[in-house]
């Protein structure tokens, strides 16, 4: 049987229209440019004085994850809840970052130098297994 590695779809959806979506969301991009995003790296929605969230001119996954970083969110429940790949996610995360929408930082326990929670990694771990 033919995988589809974009999402999960049937051989009875037609198999281009799986790879079109994520091609034109990334702009042909396969891989983020940074190296910093981690599956439990914390992404946070900005927004701006008046707690307005500029969405103008961005595409409907950017919005969706404006709208689930509003409450801090790990990068892997991001990529679970939208339904595409971590790769895809990282660059989609990737280009909020860089315009200034979002914010990206460790979890709290890495960031003041503990070891991570080995529990919390495998839990990780487990809902990735189940996408």
């Amino acid at each position: 049987m033919w995988v589809n590695h974009w999402a999960d779809e049937s051989l009875e959806e037609d198999p281009d229209d799986s790879f079109v979506r994520p091609y034109t969301i990334t702009h042909g991009r396969t891989s983020s440019a940074r190296d910093d995003l981690t599956l439990i790296t914390v992404i946070s929605t900005l927004t701006s004085p008046d707690g307005l969230i500029d969405n103008r001119g961005l595409e409907p996954e950017h919005r969706f994850i404006l709208d689930q970083c509003r409450t801090p969110c790990v990068l892997a429940e991001v990529a679970a809840r939208l339904n595409l790949p971590v790769a895809v996610t990282k660059i989609l995360i990737g280009d909020l970052i860089d315009t200034g929408r979002v914010s990206a930082r460790p979890p709290l326990a890495m960031a003041a130098g503990q070891r991570p929670d080995i529990t919390l990694l495998q839990a990780v771990r487990d809902g990735l297994r189940r996408l």
